[in-house]
């Protein structure tokens, strides 16, 4: 399986791929600094995201035009997932690094470990209103954590969860900073405008620089705008996972495998052209598993795919992992030189990046449509949201999975049998009623039936109890039932097993069932069963006399 990345690689490329990964490092760079302070990091891990991981995604992964660094979901998770460490190991900063880098390497393993089990293509039927639900409460638990920077206050340790955030900020709004509000609505400004009316300028890039800018020219920091940390000069060094905490983060660890999956695959067949070959799965659980063991091993956050950073690189014209190349030539350069420079940076334009960064995520326009079509599917949206709010993003995405294995068991466990009706035109039979207030046709006393595919455990006592309904509801009674068995490619034990209740409770009755139009390799398996062997030749009848079903 060789990725796609460099193959048939075109000089004329050159100049688009260049222009495009230094026009998404203005995006991304600063971006993953952002996230990096949702997860409660210092601005550099954001920074060192963009580096040997990109490098390794650039080398393995199948999407031409993808930016892989991290995202806010991820960056969510990460913050839960420490949270739910001992508390002794909160208190200290180097322990709390340690484990984020051995929580990102385990998302490694957990990423490899669904390749080679060919889990891919399980993991991509989570259902949507899960994702829908995991968006939104990551949506409003970032936008809540923002707001003690945005207004220059001290945000309580102990406030988890949205609704006590919000209640914490609430509380202190009289204590609010002018200078840090004035900041924060001006970079708010910014962002929105050139987003909505200039989307190929980087805004990102204009506020870092205009908040520097500021604190370097003025004494804002001496009249409360609080400024980041200390941002270290140089590239990250190598660490070891921490096999002490390991236990503490395989739940979190597994979740954000999951979602980096996701968000990853989504991204990538979103934005792929259509020239571009197909995105494989497995590809993607590979080359994004060994970006985030290598980041675990290089002081990273896991990485995923980012809609934003991908997005600019299409605009800028992105052909290939040549551009992200080029975005994390630029993150190396920021680490070697420009770091003393982001020391400067405020708190507060970050936050404010942070903000407008996750607007995208709060789209009330998928609840809707949810509600049109399946209020099953809005209920788990909802249901995904709350849990997400209330209880942590990790019981949320939790609850989500559960929710969505409820969803298929709905789905796959609905009965395989519905009645055939007569065609208008006489010629064969139809399992499509002929009109609102159909009613079953039993002729010449034989109820036609059709069984829509194989049976299994979840579906075969409710096919078979339909089936019984379906006689007692025939006028008049019929003498035997048919069943039109071309659907059922596969035989299993269920299937055998409701044969022989269903046709031992009709003949109770005086009924008979046959069944028609059964495949050879079908017939062939049903021979290995003692049962029908003895039965075949009261079970097995011609087709139903009249023309075929359709």
């Amino acid at each position: 399986m060789r990725p796609p990345t460099m193959v048939g690689y075109r000089r004329e490329w050159w100049r688009g791929d260049v222009l495009a990964g230094l026009a998404a490092g203005t995006v991304v760079i600063p971006q993953a600094m952002a996230y990096a302070t949702i997860a409660g990091l210092p601005v550099e891990i954001g920074l060192y995201t963009c580096m040997l991981p990109m490098i390794v995604y650039a080398l393995l992964g199948g999407s031409r035009a993808l930016s892989v660094s991290t995202t806010s979901t991820i960056a969510v998770l990460v913050a839960a997932t420490v949270a739910g460490l001992p508390a002794h190991e909160r208190v200290d900063t180097a322990s709390v690094l340690r484990a984020v880098y051995t929580l990102t390497f385990l998302v490694g393993l957990f990423l490899i470990a669904m390749r080679l089990f060919r889990l891919g293509a399980l993991v991509e039927n989570i259902s949507p209103a899960t994702l829908t639900g995991v968006r939104l409460g990551v949506g409003l638990t970032v936008a809540a954590s923002q707001l003690p920077a945005l207004l220059g206050v001290t945000a309580d340790a102990d406030a988890s969860g949205f609704f006590a955030k919000v209640g914490d900020a609430l509380r202190h709004l009289d204590d609010a900073d002018p200078l840090t509000v004035l900041v924060s609505a001006s970079c708010l400004v910014v962002l929105l405008t050139l987003r909505r009316f200039l989307p190929q300028v980087p805004a990102p890039l204009l506020v870092v620089a205009g908040g520097i800018l500021l604190v370097a020219t003025t004494s804002a920091e001496h009249h409360g705008l609080a400024l980041v940390d200390h941002v270290p000069t140089g590239l990250p060094h190598l660490v070891a996972p921490v096999a002490d905490d390991i236990p503490d983060l395989l739940a979190g660890a597994l979740a954000i495998a999951v979602m980096s999956f996701l968000e990853t695959v989504l991204v990538a067949r979103t934005n792929r052209r259509s020239d571009e070959p197909p995105i494989d799965t497995d590809q993607e659980l590979l080359a994004t598993g060994i970006a985030s063991v290598a980041g675990g091993l290089s002081q990273t956050m896991p990485p995923a795919g980012g809609f934003s950073q991908s997005a600019v690189n299409l605009r800028s014209g992105a052909h290939t992992q040549v551009a992200q190349l080029v975005t994390v030539a630029l993150a190396v350069l920021v680490a070697l030189l420009l770091a003393p420079v982001l020391s400067d940076l405020p708190r507060a334009v970050l936050a404010a990046m942070v903000l407008v960064a996750i607007l995208g995520l709060l789209d009330p326009r998928e609840l809707r449509r949810y509600a049109r079509i399946d209020r099953a599917e809005l209920w788990v949206a909802v249901v995904v949201a709350l849990l997400g709010l209330t209880g942590g993003m990790l019981l949320g995405v939790a609850a989500g999975i559960a929710l969505t294995l409820v969803l298929v068991l709905r789905a796959v466990n609905q009965p395989h049998v519905r009645p055939l009706y007569r065609r208008a035109d006489g010629q064969g039979w139809t399992d499509v009623p002929p009109g609102e207030h159909a009613v079953l046709q039993v002729h010449g006393g034989v109820l036609p039936l059709r069984l829509t595919g194989a049976l299994y455990t979840g579906n075969a006592r409710a096919t078979q109890d339909t089936v019984l309904d379906l006689v007692r509801a025939a006028a008049p009674p019929p003498a035997s039932v048919w069943c039109d068995a071309t659907a059922v490619t596969r035989v299993t034990v269920p299937f055998l097993d409701a044969l022989r209740e269903l046709s031992t409770q009709l003949a109770a009755s005086g009924i008979g069932l046959t069944l028609g139009g059964v495949r050879a390799d079908v017939l062939e398996v049903l021979r290995r069963d003692e049962w029908w062997r003895a039965e075949e030749r009261h079970l097995l009848a011609a087709e139903q006399p009249t023309t075929r079903v359709r």
